[in-house]
């Protein structure tokens, strides 16, 4: 498996250098994908909760807000 390429310009010099993530942040990248993927995962949980509440209520989205106000 290749890794992801990190891309270094020097603007004083205008170098780019492309090469591979090291160990060091390839192990940040992954920990930083995995984050995200279990952020994602409770955003859909926290929506499917909430719509089948919704439906124990009988009640609409809108209603609700209507309620918390």
């Amino acid at each position: 498996m290749t890794r992801p390429i990190i891309r270094i310009h020097d603007t004083s010099t205008d170098e780019v250098i492309d090469r591979e993530m090291n160990d060091a942040e390839f192990a940040q990248y992954e920990a930083e994908q995995a984050a995200q993927a279990k952020q994602a995962e409770q955003v859909k949980v926290n929506a499917e909760a909430k719509v089948a509440l919704l439906a124990k209520l009988g009640i609409t989205a809108d209603e609700a807000k209507l309620l918390l106000n």
